[in-house]
């Protein structure tokens, strides 16, 4: 498994401590940026995430930013990206249960490091239920 991840100058710190835990789990990391706390605009974090996602140069994507909606409504901009907001581990089970979600997207103003890293454990553990849930996922994107 390969875990793209982004943030913008909010997200940084919660960022590198994602990192550390994926990788001590075995799981390589494409850190996408950014590299710092100077300010930046997320959405350019976001775009990189979700196009590496959707290339299928990784499994899932992680976001990160001070609420986490912003980088969230970004990543749902790009078709093929199903993108939800995690605040709890029990959250980030099921998106990955019920919606399919292939990106998740973190507060690091409104969750703490620990809660994160939660989320993303649980996350990365949990598969797509499918069944009922198929039928409702393929509603989601809007025809063109």
């Amino acid at each position: 498994m390969k875990i793209a991840i982004g943030c913008d100058h909010a997200g940084f710190s919660y960022k590198e401590a994602i990192k550390v835990f994926l990788t001590r789990k075995g799981i390589e990391v494409l850190d996408l940026g950014t590299n710092s706390e100077e300010s930046v605009d997320y959405p350019d974090f976001a775009h990189l995430v979700s196009d590496a996602v959707t290339k299928k140069q990784a499994s899932f994507g992680i976001l990160i930013c001070g609420t986490g909606n912003g980088v969230c409504i970004s990543a749902n901009k790009h078709e093929a990206i199903r993108a939800g907001l995690c605040w709890d581990p029990e959250i980030a089970k099921l998106i990955r249960q019920h919606n399919d979600a292939n990106v998740m997207c973190l507060s690091a103003r409104f969750s703490s490091e620990l809660t994160c890293i939660a989320c993303v454990d649980a996350f990365i553990a949990t598969s797509f239920e499918g069944g009922r849930h198929q039928r409702r996922v393929d509603k989601i994107t809007c025809p063109a």
